[in-house]
Order: structure tokens, then sequence, then C-alpha cells
């Protein structure tokens, strides 16, 4: 992808053939892009609607062990080879955590491999809510919202007749949500308590000398009239993978969702794959420079009436879009 100062776009034509979703644009750059299958967001708002069901997804809860169970079970019925991570991590209050990364391949013999990842975890207390501060929350966006997209996405792979030249790693992190209280006096920087089960993946890979052409992080990518930005360790650590993501999503109609605006680093499951995994990875996260999270962080406002099927549709497509561009 060259630099996108140097385009002069004279024409974009998006349509249906059958039902293959096709983009074709005439440019300086003769970019002409290969077919992709559709998204389905009822689909996608239907596997948050599951995960939500189950409970929130805290840590060492029923809820927590049957969600992952049917993660699980998803994945294998859609053809992933599926490797459980189990560990234990310590939490910010000393409370011991029984954790499971969960890893489905698919086309695991192809050598070129694209990471994609979410955590399935919620948040076991409301810290930022006004009332029942202390109960977990359902986390329909904070967590549901990108599994719910990825499921989408593995559900495509397995059931489409086109198939994209790479091989697809799906990664669902657990312990992402469970650092430390927003009340200063909780707060103990010793170390990063968020991110436990990225921090852990990223050391200690389910498959010796594990490595990803790139990675793309979905966190929050769900709620109504959401906004993503170009986040700051992306840019840092893969700068021209945020700038073909976002020229791509343009290219799909879908450049009010993703501003070419840059936003300020986020501690999140990427920084951790950046840094130890070496694998350069991306964030699409709804965070905005201007008010930072939604409205709905980490309150009880994050339930399904938050989810919307449109922003669901603008990032599942962009994600397929992206996957079977690569040769």
């Amino acid at each position: 992808m060259k630099n996108s100062t140097r385009l002069v776009l004279l024409i974009l034509l998006l349509w249906s053939c059958g039902d293959r979703q096709v983009t074709e644009e005439t440019s300086t750059t003769e970019f002409t892009a290969k077919a992709y299958p559709p998204f389905n967001a009822d689909s996608a708002y239907a596997f948050i609607e599951q995960q939500v069901a189950f409970g929130p997804r805290v840590p060492n809860t029923p809820a927590h062990r049957e969600t992952g169970d049917w993660l699980v079970e998803k994945l294998e019925g859609y053809g992933f080879s599926v490797t459980e991570q189990e560990f234990t991590a310590q939490a910010y209050d000393g409370k011991n955590l029984e954790l499971t990364n969960i890893i489905g391949s698919y086309r695991p013999e192809a050598t070129k491999r694209i990471l994609l990842a979410a955590h399935w975890d919620t948040r076991r207390i409301a810290d930022k809510d006004t009332e029942r501060i202390d109960e977990p929350i359902d986390g329909a966006n904070d967590g549901g919202s990108g599994v719910g997209v990825l499921l989408e996405i593995a559900r495509v792979l397995h059931t489409d007749s086109l198939q994209p030249a790479v091989g697809v790693d799906i990664v669902f992190f657990d312990g992402e949500d469970d650092g430390e209280p927003e009340h200063q006096n909780f707060r103990d920087t010793s170390q990063i308590w968020w991110c436990l089960g990225s921090q852990h993946w990223s050391k200690n890979p389910h498959q010796k000398g594990y490595t990803a052409y790139y990675g793309i992080l979905l966190d929050m990518v769900g709620g109504r009239n959401a906004r993503f930005y170009k986040e700051g360790y992306s840019m840092q650590y893969a700068k021209n993978l945020v700038d073909r993501v976002w020229n791509y999503a343009h290219r799909l109609g879908h450049g009010d969702f993703f501003p070419m605006r840059r936003s300020e680093a986020i501690t999140d499951d990427h920084l951790f794959v950046n840094q130890d995994a070496n694998i350069p990875m991306i964030n699409i996260i709804e965070y905005s420079p201007d008010f930072g999270f939604g409205h709905y962080h980490h309150t009880h406002d994050d339930s399904m009436e938050l989810i919307d099927k449109k922003t669901l549709s603008v990032v599942g497509q962009t994600i397929l879009f992206t996957l079977y561009q690569e040769d």
C-alpha cells in the first residue's frame, strides 16, 4: 500500500455479486481489491447476546466457565484447531484468578498467518458507575462485541466457498479487565494488573516459536455511533498496518467510523503482543482523543441496549476485507 498522499481516487464502485461483496477502485495505484465474503451483523449480534445471557464472564465463576466451554465448542464447530491455555494469575487485590486463553487456528498448515484477538472476560466491578459499584457488569461491548465479531468471522471462514490466502489464528484473551479500581487509594503501580491473559500468552505462546505476519485486536467495537481513532501504541509499533486498515475502511465507505486522526496510547492486549511476542498488532477500539472512553465504560450501561448492528457490520466488513487482500 503506497502513501495515501499519492493516491488520486477517481471512482469507487461497491456492488454485490450474488452472495459475494466486491470492491473495485480505479486510481493511480491501479488497486483492484480481491473479492471477500459478506459479514452478517445479525449473527454477530446473536453471538454477543449469548455471551451476555451466560452472565458476567468474571474469572472463577460458573458463567465464566460456561462461556469458555461455549467458545471452544463454537470454534471447533467452525473447523478451528483449538488450544486452551490454562494458567493462574494474581489480581491487584491478591486474589488468584483461574484463567484460560482460548486459541483457534484455521488452516494451521498455512505459513503466512494473521492473528485476530479480543478479550472474553468481563469486569467484576462497576467502578465508574454511581450505583451497584461492587457488582459485575454485563460487558456487552467491553468484551462481548469483539468476541462476537470474531466468532462471525470464524463462521464465515468455515461456511463460505471463497477462502483467504492466509491462515488465521483467533485468540480470546482472558483476564484483560481485572485491573485495579478507579479509586486512587486502591492503586498499586508495582506492575500492570490489566491484560493478564495477553501478558501470559505473549511470553508463553501456545506453540513454540509461534509468529504471525500481523495482528488486529478488537475491543469495544459494537457501540452505537462508535468512532475508531488511530490508537497511539498501534501507531508506534505498526503504523503502516494502521494506515492500511483505515484506508481500507474509507474505501468501503466507513470513513465516518474510522477518522484519520490519532488518539493517545492505551494499555490493552496489543501492547504486550507487540512488546513481548514481537508481532506487530494494532488495536481497533472505541476511544476518543477528546472524550476518552464512552459513557458506558466500566458501568452497568454496558448492556445489549448499547450494541448497534451497523457498527458491528462496519468493523466486520473491514476485517474481512483486510484478510482477503493478503497474498
